[in-house]
């Protein structure tokens, strides 16, 4: 009964200990485990063609604070440049609509193009300016336009979005404590711009009481603008540290896993088997016509009875001179038959032949640390023919 009672016990402690335990990671009913990094792993920066790839969805690094910072800078300048002209199309819209306010009827459609014409008019200059800097700004922050219809795709995988992603980003990463910093500098920066600029104007404040409408009105408009032009460059030098950490979550976001890598090099270059069936193909072909290929060739080196390796160089299609044919016993005197019937130079060199027949397949250049070895045979090999020295100096 006592072993009975003990395994009971232990049974019943480590269900305790399954009930609990998620609670013991939790914090305010959240678990910690939500919030493990979902990107483990990908520790390889991205390649250029994953960057160009992003940017064709429409990706790409870009700051909303210095969206916002041109939005509001560039309108506002535009309305303090053509505020008076502003000031006077409106007084006229004034007097235009005054005069006539009880002589004609109110939805007289005459009446009613009059004052769209004035709207549009005043509402161009600071409208205008405003799309101009929206499209500026993001193209000067993609490097070009960029037409993808990706960002704006329904996804419906979002429908249930992921709440600890959400909350990992916006309170407890990098992310999250720079935006709330950023936040909380705007704040400060307005604050701050508004208090030294009302302070200094304190005095004219009081004096306004005794002065007239007009004059009260252009203090008020041009101390109003100052606030407004301060902070605009406020905002517009904090888009600047905002942008570069916009670029480095970019980047981070785009990092790839080895495997990722690997994946892509097969997209770009190939599959490795599939472009070693490719080669093995060719050399076949290239082996069914070696009495075409022989021919052809600039000199055959041989080992002299064991090994042949027939050498083509053409300036116009090869960086370097092409192994074309090659062969071992009765096929090496078969390459050299040939050879001799098309008055090919045959030029005998054990150890180039055999190295050459070991390691360098039909079809692939030449390795770099045989150069200096074939340039000594074709310099042998050119001299007898005038008409080909000038090759040497591609060598």
């Amino acid at each position: 009964m006592d072993d009975e009672h003990a395994a009971s016990y232990t049974r019943s402690a480590h269900r305790m200990c399954a009930c609990t335990e998620p609670f013991a990671l939790r914090s305010g009913f959240l678990d910690l485990q939500w919030f493990a990094a979902e990107d483990e792993g990908r520790t390889e920066d991205p390649t250029e063609f994953k960057i160009r790839k992003a940017r064709e969805e429409g990706r790409v690094a870009k700051s909303q604070e210095l969206n916002g910072a041109l939005i509001l800078l560039l309108p506002l300048l535009s309305l303090i440049a053509f505020a008076p002209w502003m000031l006077k199309t409106f007084m006229e819209m004034i007097r235009f609509f005054y005069e006539r306010c009880t002589t004609s009827d109110p939805f007289d459609p005459v009446l009613v193009a009059v004052f769209f014409r004035y709207f549009v008019l005043l509402a161009l200059p600071v409208t205008l300016t405003a799309l101009i800097s929206g499209i500026v700004s993001n193209v000067i922050q993609n490097g070009g336009f960029i037409y993808s219809l990706k960002p704006i795709t329904p996804q419906f995988s979002k429908i249930a979005p992921n709440f600890a992603r959400f909350f990992s980003r916006a309170l407890f990463s990098a992310e999250g404590l720079f935006n709330l910093a950023k936040s909380l500098g705007k704040v400060a920066a307005i604050v701050l711009v508004a208090y030294t600029t009302i302070k200094g104007e304190i005095p004219k404040l009081v004096s306004i009481l005794d002065a007239g409408l007009v004059s009260s009105f252009f203090f008020i408009a041009s101390m109003s603008s100052r606030i407004l032009l301060s902070a605009a460059l406020v905002f517009l030098l904090i888009s600047i540290p905002d942008y570069l950490f916009q670029r480095k979550q970019f980047i981070e976001s785009l990092k790839m896993t080895k495997q990722e890598i690997k994946e892509e090099y097969k997209q770009m270059e190939g599959d490795p088997l599939v472009k070693s069936r490719l080669r093995q193909r060719m050399r076949e072909l290239l082996s069914q016509n070696m009495a075409v290929n022989v021919p052809k060739a600039d000199v055959i080196i041989t080992n002299p009875t064991h090994y042949a390796v027939a050498m083509q160089w053409d300036k116009t299609t090869m960086r370097a001179p092409m192994l074309t044919a090659k062969g071992a016993d009765q096929l090496a005197l078969r390459i050299k038959q040939i050879a001799r019937d098309a008055n090919v130079p045959i030029v005998e060199n054990k150890p180039l032949a055999r190295a050459l027949y070991a390691e360098v397949e039909i079809g692939d250049i030449i390795p770099d640390e045989y150069y200096q070895a074939l340039a000594v045979i074709l310099a042998k090999v050119y001299a007898l023919d005038s008409r080909k020295s000038r090759i040497l100096k591609e060598l």
